[in-house]
């Protein structure tokens, strides 16, 4: 059974497949997005987040994903342009993945089982969803799609000293 995301790799948004390994060291914080959500405007925290942390060890890794109330209709290619042009994002997208169900991505599969929600369940709720990984690939904690990115700073930069 995989324990860490190292042994997984996931697939670009320019379809290059990437291995997680390419991150080992670092703090990684995982989230699944969508381009026509309420919590949508969260990229610019991410962004935030990324561009003060990313030099002290800090990734931020934007799976989209088309799952809930149909908010991310777009292709990849319209994706990227609409996170660049509105959000001028420099942190990493994959392609439109799925987080629930039997085509789930392997990395989603992981983050489900070894940081399940409240009551244990382990399904993804809603967009925005955010996992954060340790220096070793460990998933660490869970927040809700409610949680802002600012929020979680604190809990990043304890990760990022340890």
């Amino acid at each position: 059974m995989v324990n860490n995301i190292y042994a997984l790799d996931y697939v670009a948004n320019n379809g290059d497949l990437v291995s997680f390994q390419k991150y080992e060291g670092k703090v990684v914080l995982i989230v699944n997005t969508a381009s026509k959500c309420g919590f949508t405007p969260q990229y610019d925290g991410l962004e935030a987040l990324y561009k003060k942390h990313k030099e002290t060890g800090l990734e931020v890794i934007g799976f989209p994903c088309d799952q809930f109330g149909h908010q991310e209709p777009g292709g990849d290619d319209e994706i990227a342009q609409f996170c660049e042009m509105r959000f001028n994002l420099s942190f990493p997208l994959s392609k439109k993945i799925e987080v629930n169900g039997d085509n789930a991505a392997p990395i989603y599969k992981l983050l489900k089982t070894e940081a399940p929600g409240v009551l244990g369940t382990k399904g993804i709720k809603w967009n925005f969803t955010k996992f954060l990984i340790n220096k070793q690939g460990e998933v660490t904690k869970r927040y809700s799609p409610k949680t802002k990115p600012e929020q979680i700073e604190a809990d990043i930069v304890n990760l990022l000293k340890a």
